[in-house]
């Protein structure tokens, strides 16, 4: 029983937790769905109200004529005492005495149909600006949901756009990296095939401007060997260009 009893008590708030979420998810809709509850309140408000002040309307016109009446009674009582007619007078007087009564009923009813009438005033007025309130904040909270949803929306936006640039920048790291590992592997190729030919080893041998200087070099021995040797000038002895000049 205690595992049923656990088992009943999870069913009921795993099933409170997906009602709340479903409230939530909805809960604008619900919002407006008691807004147009309370409306149609008020306006059921609005026709009793209307319906009270008819039938106050009603009684007192009702209480009008009956004092109307009695104060044509009371004109016939004048003519019965006139004659002196004691039957007609009780007559009279009892017509009379029957309009006061309507007529103090009537107040009576006038009296709580005035009550009525203004505790339902009161309550018509203080629902319409309930409501009024309600709907501003309504409103407000709509224009707040929307600009939330806006901002949400952005933002999941610049995240993603963050992440594609992120996602790019990474791509073209790697594409640099390999164009440079490419290139390297580009001139470790031509040094090899430049190392294993000639002119590697004459540049092992003599450096870079070797094989020109070689050259010239060899188109320098033949003219140099054809040129004449140059005189040796004539020893002098001190003294010899005193006495020449002499």
């Amino acid at each position: 029983m205690a595992i049923l009893s656990k088992l009943f008590t999870l069913f009921r708030g795993t099933a409170t937790e997906a009602g709340q979420a479903v409230v939530d998810a909805n809960a604008l809709r619900i919002l407006d769905q008691e807004t147009r509850d309370a409306q149609d309140a008020l306006n059921r408000s609005r026709d009793d109200l209307a319906k009270l002040m008819a039938q106050r309307k009603l009684k007192a016109d009702a209480a009008e004529a009956n004092r109307r009446k009695l104060g044509e009674y009371e004109g016939y009582m004048q003519v019965a005492l006139q004659k002196n007619d004691e039957a007609l007078q009780l007559e009279v007087a009892q017509r009379i005495a029957d309009l006061e009564a309507k007529l103090g009923e009537d107040g009576k009813v006038i009296v709580e149909y005035d009550a009525s009438i203004e505790k339902l005033r009161a309550a018509v007025v203080q629902g319409e600006r309930g409501l009024e309130r309600l709907r501003a904040q309504i409103d407000t909270v709509r224009a707040t949901e929307s600009v939330q949803r806006a901002q949400a929306t952005i933002a999941a936006r610049h995240s993603g756009t963050n992440a594609k640039m992120r996602t790019a920048l990474d791509s073209l790291e790697r594409i640099k990296q390999r164009q440079a590992e490419t290139g390297a592997r580009i001139e470790a190729a031509d040094q090899l095939q430049a190392d294993s030919g000639d002119d590697g080893l004459k540049r092992r041998l003599f450096g870079e401007n070797a094989g020109a200087e070689a050259v010239l070099a060899r188109y320098r021995k033949p003219q140099q060997a054809a040129l004449p040797a140059p005189e040796a000038a004539p020893l002098q002895l001190p003294g010899t260009v005193d006495r020449i000049a002499e």
